[in-house]
């Protein structure tokens, strides 16, 4: 099964550019605070935008797969968000966004090819591409000193993320608001049981309206990448997704003033030359 779904290539690149737009603001949300005092808010928020959707399309719960799959990738998934925030809002970010983006990639590849089988040898090269391109994209500014616990951090959170990929595309097709309420659910359960044992305020929307934002962004994320994720592949949703830290680099870069290196821009060639392969 080496096809690729057009439409399920494109939703997936609009996961990509609203998860990197969330990624980039929860960085920013995240300066000063715990990051799972971050992770609690956002993902409360995104749990009121789920439910709202859910109603307004009269979708229902379709049974324990939902239960199962929703409450592994709320685990998986906000480990990996708390993880990624810590590091973007440290001096580690440079290397935590980059691991995190490859690590969370090649989970999915490695689980999709053993389940589906291998794609044509083009889209293989599309993958690589696209990993090599997540890679540079993501690797900003030289690594500081404190360069092991950023490799940490960003390995930790692409596990995270990587078992959320996989944990998604389980959940089965025609849902798609519910399984993201049982994983939005679990991962603000986890985000107040953290605060709590930690015995640090939780956050609300005035104190922090930029975690708001975050939520959801991240929200809307989830939502196209399960899209996509019914649509074609689960390695080619996870890779063109996870293409979000091309968009958080761009965000820095005209928001933050930050300086955006000669490599990063070749990364975002590397990444649309992936897509052009892998939807070929």
């Amino acid at each position: 099964m080496g096809a690729a779904n057009p439409f399920g290539i494109l939703i997936a690149i609009v996961a990509a550019l609203v998860w990197g737009s969330g990624d980039f603001v929860g960085g920013r949300s995240t300066r000063g605070r715990h990051p799972y005092q971050i992770l609690a808010l956002v993902s409360i928020t995104g749990v009121v935008l789920l439910v709202l959707a859910a109603w307004l399309r009269g979708e229902s719960w379709t049974g324990p797969a939902v239960l199962l799959w929703g409450s592994v990738a709320g685990v998986s998934g906000g480990f990996g968000l708390a993880m990624l925030y810590r590091g973007l809002a440290t001096a580690e970010a440079a290397v935590v966004a980059p691991t995190a983006a490859v690590v969370g990639v090649v989970l999915p590849v490695l689980i999709g090819a053993a389940l589906i089988g291998l794609p044509t040898p083009l889209q293989v090269m599309g993958l690589v591409a696209g990993t090599m391109g997540i890679w540079l994209v993501a690797r900003g500014a030289p690594a500081t000193a404190r360069a092991d616990s950023g490799l940490g951090l960003g390995l930790l959170a692409g596990i995270g993320f990587g078992g959320f990929f996989v944990s998604m595309a389980q959940v089965p097709g025609g849902s798609v608001f519910t399984p993201l309420i049982v994983s939005k659910s679990v991962a603000t359960l986890l985000g107040v049981i953290v605060v709590l044992k930690q015995r640090l305020p939780l956050l609300t929307p005035r104190t922090n309206p930029w975690a708001v934002l975050a939520g959801l962004l991240d929200a809307a994320g989830n939502v196209f990448y399960l899209i996509a994720a019914h649509l074609t592949r689960l390695d080619f949703a996870a890779l063109v997704s996870s293409m979000a830290p091309a968009v958080t680099v761009v965000l820095a870069g005209a928001i933050s003033r930050q300086r955006v290196a000669a490599r990063q821009w070749v990364g975002v060639g590397l990444c649309m030359a992936g897509i052009a392969m892998i939807a070929a």
